[in-house]
């Protein structure tokens, strides 16, 4: 019987002008779906596992289609409430070479920021659960949500029921100041923390020295100092932490490393060409899940996240539309892109 995994967040309908012409010059638009915590919850549908998205959609036709596009992908939406009056949606804009990616929010005052305490039956939801995921987003949207985001926490950790979190800071959803006092209560209650190489500075001030991001620098010894500095603050189990080194909009290096209270383990480096980077966080966080829950030792762990997170790149949407076997090929050490017959 595969095991049960619950997301909790928003899902919005995303509008993109095609290839990499920028919003001005749009005509047209394409909609597709995605949002953090649900792009988690499709790749651990993808890599067998069943899994549930929590949220609140209204009843008419474009929140049918945001849970239809969950649906098609074999999540289960049972925990979903319904109401509330629109869908958030969020307009992205490809960056290229030396123009970076643009993203505008349009997402206030969408179903998720109308749900109650009385939406979620969270009993009933942790019921035979394995793993609960959390991303800093959600919790930015209002004070609501946050409030729900931290109940939803507690009883999970009620149930026996593993929790991680995923940091991710947007400063065009909050303060640094607030951010930091939400995630740290929230994060009371987290097992597995994961952040990319700016979050741990952005939310809590914990940073990585000898470390600029924009040059394509990346200190290993700067990170796992803030590795340790958020295990010794916040006691979690294991820390995961993202290391992008952008080149350009269009080339990355990618790695990771993972602390587990005891070891660090830095993963392989891939250099990426970029098809579309979001939600390369999220097949980040759902490949650790996905590799923890199956047992993986702490290396084959963030081999299998960085992996599945690399494959990402290559993909367009929000989604991460691979298989496992594809994952543990690549994990394995086969990254030639050949024909597969």
């Amino acid at each position: 019987m595969s095991k049960k995994v619950v997301t909790f967040g928003e899902i919005m309908l995303r509008l993109a002008p095609e290839g990499y012409y920028r919003f001005v010059q749009a005509d047209k638009f394409e909609a597709t779906y995605g949002g953090g915590e649900a792009n988690v919850c499709v790749s651990l549908a993808n890599y067998g596992l069943d899994a549930y998205f929590v949220s609140k959609l209204p009843k008419h036709e474009i929140g049918q289609a945001a849970l239809n596009s969950l649906r098609r992908y074999g999540i289960n939406t049972d925990y979903i409430a319904r109401g509330g009056d629109r869908v958030g949606i969020y307009y992205l804009e490809k960056g290229a070479s030396q123009r970076p990616s643009k993203v505008i929010y349009d997402r206030a005052n969408s179903s998720i920021y109308t749900a109650s305490s009385s939406d979620f039956d969270w009993d009933l939801i942790f019921k035979d659960c394995e793993w609960f995921h959390v991303t800093g987003i959600t919790p930015a949207l209002c004070d609501n949500v946050a409030n729900l985001t931290l109940q939803a926490c507690k009883k999970a950790k009620e149930h026996g029921v593993k929790v991680s979190c995923d940091l991710n800071y947007r400063n065009k959803l909050w303060s640094k100041e607030k951010a930091g006092e939400v995630m740290s209560e929230i994060c009371k209650y987290v097992d597995v923390c994961i952040a990319n190489e700016e979050d741990a500075a952005d939310v809590f001030g914990i940073k990585a020295s000898n470390t600029d991001v924009t040059l394509g620098e990346v200190n290993r010894e700067g990170y796992k100092e803030v590795a340790d500095k958020l295990v010794k603050r916040f006691g979690f189990e294991k820390v995961a932490i993202t290391l992008r080194e952008s080149i350009s909009a269009n080339d990355n290096g990618w790695s990771a490393m993972l602390y587990d209270g005891k070891e660090y383990y830095f993963s392989k480096k891939y250099n990426v060409r970029i098809v579309d980077r979001v939600g390369g966080g999220d097949s980040f966080g759902a490949g650790l899940i996905s590799a923890i829950l199956d047992g993986f030792d702490s290396k084959q762990a963030i081999e299998f996240a960085v992996a599945a997170s690399c494959l990402k790149h290559s993909i367009e949407g929000d989604f991460n539309m691979v298989s496992k076997e594809e994952v543990l090929k690549l994990a394995g050490g086969d990254a030639s892109g050949r024909v597969q017959r």
